[in-house]
């Protein structure tokens, strides 16, 4: 248990922190503007480049792994996006913002600093390539949804004109469409410039950590809405089993790849379905209780999971040998 409160206590310390902070000194939601900026366009794009730029090129094309995983996640989505159709007869755009608070983790902030924390620096390969192709994913289903339900009112070309822009300008892929690049004509930054990337790069999870729990402290639960009794669990519970039996039926993959997919798809909502919850006017105090409420859950359900990877009672492979 040391061993998982080693882990565990320094990310959500972190969180819990910028908590704290936040509700001493009650600064305005806007005085994180320019720290979310450097987080978003310097610090993780920096920890991106760094690792994939030294990354194996063979180990950047597995093409199952991220197919195996973009199918478990999009499950998950319409999973929750059925029960609030059919069962909480909600519209199709509450239900598409339930349905990325299920499927959408924090992979950005949370993802790279837990992954990497616990299985080291071969985790990033399969971090990164979670982190592109579910945004990839995400930004492709929620416009495309909310053109569904009315509230996306722009012809098609417009709209994929727009998913285009927000899938190639994500500073996160660019950084890794560069890093990539990098690591396939076996480029070495110089020196004073690899300093920088270094500085950046340690900087990624403290900042993003932190801000996390600033966040969460600028958006007070005020009470549990109904919908989350099903979300919770989807995003909190069978994202991760679903990824766990989906990566042990689809193929052989690397243990640390498969434990960093199940890690991921057990971190709680990501910050960015209250953007889009506050983009398209729907859903945005329950996007932000779900956030608050699967982030503090987590800390239990990621610590179990945690217990579970590293004393060895979860195989890599569940049909190993079958």
């Amino acid at each position: 248990m040391t061993e998982i409160a080693a882990l565990v206590l320094p990310l959500f310390g972190l969180i819990f922190l910028g908590y704290v902070i936040a509700r001493i000194t009650r600064q305005p939601e806007a005085a994180m503007g320019w720290l979310n900026t450097f987080i978003i366009y310097a610090a993780l794009p920096a920890l991106f480049f760094k690792l994939l730029s030294r990354t194996p090129v063979e180990q950047l094309a597995s093409w199952d792994f991220i197919a195996a995983n973009l199918l478990v996640t999009f499950t998950v989505f319409v999973i929750v996006l059925l029960i609030a159709l059919l069962i909480m007869r909600a519209g199709i755009a509450e239900g598409t913002i339930q349905g990325l608070a299920a499927a959408y983790g924090n992979i950005g902030y949370m993802g790279p600093a837990l992954a990497i924390l616990t299985f080291g620096e071969i985790a990033a390969v399969p971090v990164a390539l979670i982190f592109c192709f579910e945004n990839v994913m995400h930004f492709t289903v929620a416009p495309t949804m909310m053109a569904f339900s009315g509230r996306e009112k722009r012809n098609i070309p417009s709209l994929i004109q727009e998913i285009l822009k927000r899938v190639f300008f994500h500073p996160f892929i660019i950084a890794t469409i560069i890093g990539v690049g990098a690591a396939i004509i076996q480029f070495e930054p110089p020196r004073p410039v690899a300093g920088l990337i270094d500085y950046l790069a340690q900087a990624a999870a403290p900042c993003a950590l932190f801000a996390m729990g600033v966040s969460l402290a600028l958006r007070p639960l005020r009470k549990v809405p109904l919908e989350l009794g099903y979300v919770v669990p989807a995003n909190l519970l069978l994202h991760p089993l679903l990824m766990y039996l989906g990566l042990s039926w689809a193929g052989d993959f690397d243990p640390v790849w498969v434990y960093t997919a199940v890690l991921l798809a057990a971190l709680p909502t990501a910050t960015n379905v209250y953007v889009l919850a506050q983009q398209y006017g729907v859903w945005i105090e329950r996007a932000s209780a779900a956030i608050l409420l699967t982030t503090v859950t987590s800390i239990l359900t990621v610590s179990g999971l945690l217990f579970l990877i590293t004393s060895g009672y979860l195989p890599a492979d569940l049909f190993v040998g079958k």
